[in-house]
């Protein structure tokens, strides 16, 4: 009953995205994409036969057998191909441009006819959506190499938006992203289900796991912020302190733990602050003894020591 459900609600999206100016009285152009290349011939345009959408071997792609080529894509373009008087404005097709004059749920619906299933169903309240963000805004489908489905360039494609993120990404502490080693969807699936995070897997913790999967547990003795979220302690885009921590410790272990009768401040010999610097404070501070912080299994290990 549920997947009947979601597929009469997908229905009427496709439904609701079907271009009005092209309906079943236009007219297609009589000799397919080579009327469309004698105008528009450039080299921008041929790299899309080095993609799958040009290859004629792709039986479900525009130029596969009895397809419709360009515009399977751009819609009718009989009248956009024919002659114009002077003066007159020449009829639009389906443009997927930042300008362009069709909506973008019109957009995205000509690309979500075919691509259905690659987006799936939370899509449509993702987001992305949402704010109106067409398919095209981030696939160039005409290159002969999509940029957001290459590690090395999709960080820049979705840094056009995400200014915060790449900001964070450029402090001194980050995840290697800008030496090609990762990119946004190591962590995000903006086409996934979990429209809410737009996670790659259900919850943080089990995102940052896929690749620290050491910090996973079971523990005995387990440290509560580690088993809740990462992002507890952890700032996931980069930060200025070492493992990418919100703060440095002590700070950040006193956001939860009282510092009373376990002192954390510089103090001299009769307990007054001012003093030589206390042990609590030298190298790597609280972890200079609790070095199992994100949990142990000694039997004696339930101050985290070792």
């Amino acid at each position: 009953m549920k997947l009947l459900i979601q597929a009469v609600f997908i229905a009427a999206l496709l439904l609701m995205a079907v271009p009005s100016a092209h309906g079943q009285d236009a007219e297609y152009s009589r000799k397919g994409a080579d009327t469309c290349i004698a105008c528009h011939g450039d080299a921008e345009i041929m790299t899309l036969f080095h993609t799958k959408h040009g290859a004629p071997s792709n039986s479900q792609g525009p130029f596969g057998d009895g397809q419709l080529q360009c515009e399977a894509c751009h819609g009718p373009g009989g009248a956009h191909a024919g002659r114009v008087r002077r003066g007159q404005e020449r009829p639009s097709v389906i443009r997927f441009v930042a300008d362009s004059a069709t909506p973008v749920e019109e957009q995205n619906g000509m690309c979500l006819a075919c691509h259905q299933n690659d987006v799936g169903f939370s899509w449509h309240t993702g987001a992305h959506p949402g704010d109106e963000i067409g398919c095209a805004d981030c696939h160039d489908l005409h290159a002969s190499a999509d940029a957001v489905r290459q590690t090395s360039t999709q960080p820049d494609v979705c840094f056009t938006c995400h200014q915060m993120q790449r900001s964070e990404t450029r402090k001194a502490f980050s995840h290697p992203i800008f030496e090609g080693k990762m990119d946004c969807m190591g962590c995000h699936n903006m086409h996934g289900d979990n429209a809410a995070t737009q996670l790659a897997r259900l919850n943080v913790n089990d995102t940052c796991q896929q690749c620290h999967a050491e910090k996973r547990g079971p523990y005995l003795w387990e440290h509560a912020p580690v088993s809740e979220d990462c992002g507890l302690c952890h700032a996931p885009h980069g930060s200025n302190h070492p493992g990418m921590l919100t703060k440095r410790a002590p700070l950040l272990c006193q956001s939860c733990h009282s510092q009373s009768g376990h002192p954390s401040i510089p103090q001299d010999a009769g307990g007054l602050a001012g003093g030589s610097p206390s042990q609590f404070l030298l190298g790597q501070s609280c972890t200079n003894c609790h070095s199992q912080v994100h949990g142990s299994n000694h039997p004696s290990g339930s101050r985290l020591m070792r």
